[in-house]
């Protein structure tokens, strides 16, 4: 983990600790960070250490960079695993493939999984971890997930809570959808849920859909677009309301009414998360 002191050197002199280890190996599930991502995964206390250590890792050949945005309109770092990186920790290389230092302007992929990052990092490293509730596991799908499921989610994640496994797939919306492929989505967890599939697969016996949307009107249509299917669950909340009160705050709304609960029921948050 990040706090673990123990070091390698690289043929070029560089000290590798576990916290880079870490770092590219979540890289590998994340396929492409930039620094804010980068210092909560590898619990950096300042921006200035995350910024000296990703230059170092990239210089190292271990992290590939590039930007978004134009260098002269103030382009923000963005990093992937590269082969080296990947070799080095043992795990596969995955993420967009760019020309090192390269300029992109616009990318929809990239934007959509900074924003899949965004939601796992919350949910794996919140500053405020609710009593009894600990991070199990994460699944990214980069292709469909099994056979027979008719839906790619986003994610699906584990969370241990004191009543048992809490299992969810996770719908990121950036706005780019049109309502009809959401109803169609709606009609395939359905399916999910109710043939057996689900708990073939996932050997859970039940699941929930979280949907995190750009904006409360976007949320609001999609939520209008899910309940003549179904007001069972899909759980809807907005990048704003996690980013200011955090993933298992009371957030969260049901395809009806208005009422604003936790992520997991009768949970309080525990003290914050130590950065080292």
């Amino acid at each position: 983990m990040p706090g673990n002191k123990r070091s390698v050197q690289t043929r070029r002199g560089m000290v590798i600790q576990e916290r880079d280890r870490h770092l590219l190996g979540e890289l590998s599930l994340m396929r492409v960070i930039d620094r804010e991502q980068a210092k909560v995964v590898a619990g950096f206390g300042s921006t200035t250490r995350a910024n000296a250590r990703l230059l170092a890792l990239t210089r190292a050949e271990l992290l590939h960079r590039f930007f978004q945005g134009t260098m002269a309109g103030g382009a923000k770092a963005l990093y992937t695993l590269s082969e080296k990186g990947a070799r080095f920790v043992g795990v596969p290389a995955s993420g967009p493939r760019r020309r090192e230092d390269q300029a992109v302007v616009a990318d929809f992929f990239i934007q959509h999984q900074l924003g899949i990052n965004e939601v796992y990092c919350a949910l794996k490293y919140p500053k405020r971890m609710p009593e009894g509730i600990a991070f199990n596991r994460w699944m990214g799908f980069p292709k469909r997930p099994a056979p027979g499921m008719r839906v790619i989610p986003d994610g699906y994640v584990e969370l241990l809570t004191p009543s048992g496994i809490a299992a969810a797939f996770l719908e990121v919306d950036l706005g780019h959808e049109r309502l009809r492929v959401w109803r169609d989505k709606v009609r395939n967890y359905l399916d999910l849920a109710f043939t057996g599939n689900f708990e073939r697969e996932f050997k859970q016996s039940r699941f929930r859909v979280l949907v995190v949307a750009d904006s409360l009107r976007r949320l609001d249509s999609i939520r209008q677009a899910v309940l003549p299917l179904t007001d069972k669950i899909f759980w809807f909340t907005t990048f704003d309301s996690i980013r200011r009160d955090g993933v298992f705050a009371p957030i969260w709304t049901r395809p009806k009414g208005e009422a604003r609960q936790p992520l997991i029921p009768g949970t309080l948050p525990s003290a914050p998360r130590e950065i080292p």
